[in-house]
């Protein structure tokens, strides 16, 4: 059963009203990737100092990794969790694991919105910082 660990991000989001606005991989930075929020002139970038094996998709195709129960933490309209017991990071090599465990150990984290879902399995933590839609797109 996966169990699902709201994360408090600092900023109200309508995961629902939210989609994925840009992804990059950063030299030295791991990934960073922006979120449309609730005001038309910032974006969320979420980022992670590390390395990361990174999976984007609809979220429908959630409910094809057949989780053997229902997912316990879940709560609606949510946007950021840290998941424990998903497919998706049982799915992930031991040898990855092991390799990128001299930073720590791996975590796997979901990003939810109404469009995407952002799968990062990673031992960095995950950054929050509201930007200007202006400057996130020069970047």
């Amino acid at each position: 059963m996966s169990k699902y660990i709201p994360l408090n991000i600092g900023v109200a989001i309508q995961a629902s009203t939210s989609d994925l606005h840009s992804f990059r991989w950063k030299t030295g930075k791991g990934v960073e990737a922006e979120f449309f929020i609730n005001d038309p002139e910032h974006l969320l970038r979420v980022s992670f100092d590390g390395p990361c094996i990174v999976r984007l998709i609809d979220e429908m195709p959630l409910s094809t990794e057949h989780e053997h129960s229902a997912d316990e933490g879940l709560v609606p309209d949510h946007f950021a969790y840290q998941v424990e017991e998903a497919a998706f990071n049982a799915s992930q090599s031991e040898i990855w694991k092991t390799a990128v465990g001299v930073y720590g150990p791996t975590s796997h984290f979901r990003f939810v919105t109404g469009w995407t879902c952002m799968d990062v399995v990673t031992p960095a933590t995950p950054e929050f910082e509201i930007v200007p839609q202006a400057i996130a797109q020069q970047t």
